[in-house]
């Protein structure tokens, strides 16, 4: 009888963003409790706790209505289906170069992005002043407004309870793409 259980299997695990080997680190138990509320009081929560690449082979093709639908008085309805859509190629650009994440924070709630929606972000474009961003500051993933002044860059919140990012000395920043869409969940 021969167990095949345990042992080292390739790409066995859980994945990290940092693409490089972990290591385990081993705590007494009676410091564990200690250990986990030091880490949560000090470490900085990510704004973006998923990131998952597009895949475009995927082809899901709905229906599109001819007709616009009024956001105010309601006009009368019409039976009006005349073709259908291909999600991949109207919500994506560049399918090599896109991902989707979602987001972990409320800091651009002004502008409609709020909690467990997820981001359409391109790879290959350029950034612009005013472009949503996924930047990546300091090792950590945020999504945020891009403002460009004078050759300095910042980072905009679009909730007045965070506050803007204005880099100091030896801060690295680092665009990781450009937000293109916004996916809400609305039950």
């Amino acid at each position: 009888m021969s167990n095949n259980h345990g042992g080292k299997r390739e790409g066995a695990g859980r994945k990290f963003i940092y693409n490089e080997p972990t290591k385990v680190l081993r705590v007494p138990e009676s410091r564990i409790v200690e250990i986990k509320n030091y880490l949560k009081k000090t470490s900085r929560h990510d704004d973006i706790s998923d990131i998952r690449q597009v895949d475009p082979v995927t082809h899901v093709q709905i229906q599109l209505a001819h007709e616009r639908v009024a956001a105010g008085f309601p006009s009368p309805a019409q039976d009006y289906v005349d073709k259908t859509l291909d999600l991949n190629e109207h919500l994506i650009r560049n399918a090599e170069a896109t991902f989707i994440v979602r987001v972990n924070s409320q800091s651009m709630l002004g502008i409609g992005i709020d909690i467990n929606d997820e981001l359409i972000v391109d790879r290959s474009l350029e950034a612009k002043h005013r472009d949503i961003v996924i930047a990546l500051l300091d090792n950590d993933f945020t999504v945020k407004r891009l403002m460009i002044e004078s050759g300095t860059y910042w980072l905009k919140a679009e909730n007045p309870e965070f506050s803007d990012i204005h880099l100091t000395d030896g801060q690295e920043l680092v665009i990781w793409g450009v937000v293109t869409r916004v996916i809400k969940n609305f039950r």
